[in-house]
């Protein structure tokens, strides 16, 4: 009789921007909420990451990444690629803003912004999909300032605008393919 292996994947949560703000929230909040095998954390900052895990109940992997950054979003890529994990939940929190007249502020900080706010979280949405079954949920984080145009902020909500319309539609595209995944 021959034996079979069994591979067994790990129910994981990815939470981008997880060293503060609303993605640290996220981290709280679904390792209380839910089981995991393990949390992926990314962000910037190690040494936050690793304080972080120490709140934590489920296992922390703590995956240093500028997402800003596409060779950053290539090892989240290769990460993915030699541990097939089991996506239950994905957090695109990573992001910033500057708030300053568009003339006022470099041109390299508001492309940054859209960068991170946009570029990182579509890669990251696209790189984490074929690793996500029904069941499984995206937690794309906008802004108020997505739903009208805002002086001193505009590089900023006018990327939230992005996250806000193209979360709505691919959401609507994964009920379509009957996918099973929300988006929200």
């Amino acid at each position: 009789m021959c034996e079979t292996a069994v591979t067994v994947r790990k129910k994981i949560a990815v939470i981008t921007g997880a060293s503060s703000g609303m993605g640290r929230e996220f981290v709280l909040a679904l390792d209380k909420e839910q089981e995991f095998d393990e949390l992926w954390l990314m962000a910037r900052r190690r040494d936050r990451l690793e304080a972080l895990a120490s709140e934590a109940r489920a296992p922390v992997r703590a995956i240093p990444l500028d997402l800003g950054e596409q060779t950053e979003i290539d090892k989240y890529k290769e990460l993915l690629a030699a541990e097939k994990p089991d996506v239950r939940v994905l957090v695109n929190a990573a992001g910033f803003g500057k708030f300053k007249a568009f003339t006022d502020l470099p041109l390299e900080e508001q492309l940054a912004m859209i960068d991170l706010n946009d570029k990182a979280l579509v890669s990251v949405t696209y790189l984490t999909l074929p690793y996500m079954r029904a069941g499984s949920c995206i937690y794309q984080l906008g802004s108020l300032s997505s739903f009208q145009p805002v002086p001193y902020i505009n590089v900023y909500g006018a990327s939230k605008a992005f996250v806000l319309s193209f979360s709505r539609a691919l959401n609507k595209e994964l009920q379509k393919q009957k996918r099973g995944i929300k988006v929200m």
